[in-house]
């Protein structure tokens, strides 16, 4: 998710939808849902986040501590899910410790 108005309330939408109507199925096999916050801009005010933040707990929809900076750079380092991004190239990108982050969710 970014912090963005238009964004945030048609990803809200969707994962209220996902958690009520799929989630809870007796044949899902989802075990949670999580929100992400990408193409954070360290420029934006750090209220901005806290209110979108406080609307998702009310929804009871948890979000992860890392998040994904918005940096032109990464655009073209990532072009390919086939092969991995050189590690000079991750760097700042947040992509270590969000990976740390989802296998201790897994666990």
């Amino acid at each position: 998710i970014s912090a963005d108005r238009v964004v945030m309330e048609s990803t809200l939408n969707y994962a209220v939808v996902v958690k009520e109507h799929i989630m809870g199925r007796e044949k899902s096999r989802m075990k949670g849902l999580y929100m992400l916050w990408n193409m954070v801009d360290g420029r934006e005010k750090t209220e901005l986040y806290q209110v979108y933040e406080a609307v998702m707990k009310e929804l009871a929809l948890p979000v992860l501590k890392t998040f994904l900076p918005d940096t032109k750079r990464f655009r073209s380092v990532f072009r390919s899910t086939l092969f991995p991004a050189d590690r000079s190239l991750i760097r700042g990108s947040n992509l270590d410790k969000l990976v740390d982050e989802l296998i201790e969710l897994l666990k």
